[in-house]
């Protein structure tokens, strides 16, 4: 359990270097490090379970039964504290996405991190398409359209214009 945490944790931090620009809070790679945290520490907690039963220790296995009742409790209250908190973090990461497709010039970092997501999760916009139209580079363009990037896989003359949404 403890080598499946490890990777969980370092693969969200490695993922986390293509959406760090939408996700600007700094306590972003919290839980990925939380993660790590507690694959160490229960690695170092089956250590002490496999000894104490080499041993036939009494007090090494209540220790044991005592430390995974409190990681038991601890993921109760995490569970319980992501299920309370995740409309107000819904609600920050698209106000976040909302700020970095703003900057959407097609050019820019941002730009480059806007499409590689919407290309990689097949979506348009925080939403939907409908997004685009309040961008300043929608507007700056002129030419009623999204970025390539919303166009889907299989639509190969798409163009990304709004009279076409079959396509996006």
């Amino acid at each position: 359990a403890a080598a499946g945490l490890s990777y969980v944790g370092a693969y969200v931090i490695n993922t986390y270097k293509s959406y760090d620009n939408f996700l600007q809070d700094k306590y972003a790679l919290l839980p990925a490090v939380i993660i790590i945290c507690v694959a160490v520490v229960m690695f170092i907690i089956g250590l002490i379970g496999c000894c104490a039963t080499f041993r036939e220790s009494r007090v090494g296995l209540g220790l044991f039964l005592a430390i995974i009742l409190v990681i038991f409790i601890a993921e109760v209250s995490a569970f319980v504290l992501g299920f309370v908190y995740r409309e107000k973090v819904k609600t920050d990461v698209q106000g976040t996405m909302r700020s970095v497709f703003e900057k959407y010039d097609g050019k820019n970092p941002e730009s480059t991190v806007v499409d590689y997501l919407q290309e990689q999760f097949h979506c348009c916009g925080v939403k939907n398409y409908s997004d685009w139209k309040t961008t300043q580079w929608f507007n700056s363009t002129g030419n009623n359209s999204v970025p390539q990037s919303c166009c889907q896989q299989e639509a190969m003359n798409c163009t990304g214009h709004l009279d076409q949404p079959q396509e996006l």
